[in-house]
């Protein structure tokens, strides 16, 4: 995933969007888009690379007094840009539509249909307390698709399981368009999510038991 840290060295960085700001209009304004990407997303790679810094100058000192803020602030910050960054993939402008390949099939194996699929994380996302996410994602254990609810940024979702289609349900994501109807915020996400990006990562992840099973 672009964007992603590669060595202990390397700091976190704003990945490159694959689409122009105004690309994804009228579902997604380029004022939404600019604002989600250019000042929040951008937020939580200063933030997590501020975190590191400082973890590493507590290793550093040898004092860990401060240790349970930096963890936190580090989780909040690097899990919001990794669900950014997946956000951006899961959008483009010929999205909508059904999932091809395999994570067709396989949604229709784990919910009984596309359509049940649908309903269900509609319903995931829509009924987030306060600021999270709504996701498709990989059990390695169960070898299951399940969806989840990530309040904030982190929490209230398996441990191991790999994202592979978020919806973002901060305001930032959908308020200026939609004020708090975060349904429509939500419909116009079906017609823009990106499954050939996501079928491909389906088919990646699936090869990966991350050392659970």
């Amino acid at each position: 995933m672009d964007g992603a840290q590669t060595s202990s060295t390397t700091a976190y960085s704003l990945p490159t969007l694959r689409y122009a700001l105004d690309a994804l209009e009228p579902l997604v304004s380029a004022d939404t888009l600019e604002l989600h990407y250019h000042k929040h997303h951008a937020a939580y790679v200063k933030g997590a690379n501020a975190a590191l810094e400082e973890l590493a100058e507590t290793r550093r000192s040898g004092s860990f007094t401060d240790i349970g803020r930096l963890e936190k602030n580090l989780a909040f910050n690097l899990s919001g840009h990794i669900l950014h960054s997946l956000l951006w993939r899961c959008l483009t402008p010929d999205g909508g539509g059904r999932p091809d390949g395999v994570l067709g099939p396989s949604i229709d194996t784990c919910f009984g249909a596309f359509d049940a699929f649908k309903d269900e994380l509609s319903a995931v996302a829509t009924s987030v307390q306060g600021s999270g996410w709504a996701a498709l994602s990989w059990d390695p254990v169960g070898q299951r698709l399940i969806t989840e609810q990530i309040y904030d940024h982190q929490g209230n979702h398996g441990v191991g399981t790999v994202p592979i289609v978020v919806i973002d349900m901060w305001e930032h994501a959908y308020y200026l368009q939609h004020q708090n109807r975060k349904d429509e915020w939500v419909e116009s996400f079906w017609k823009l999510v990106d499954w050939k990006d996501a079928s491909k990562r389906f088919e990646r992840v699936q090869r990966s038991e991350a050392g659970l099973r």
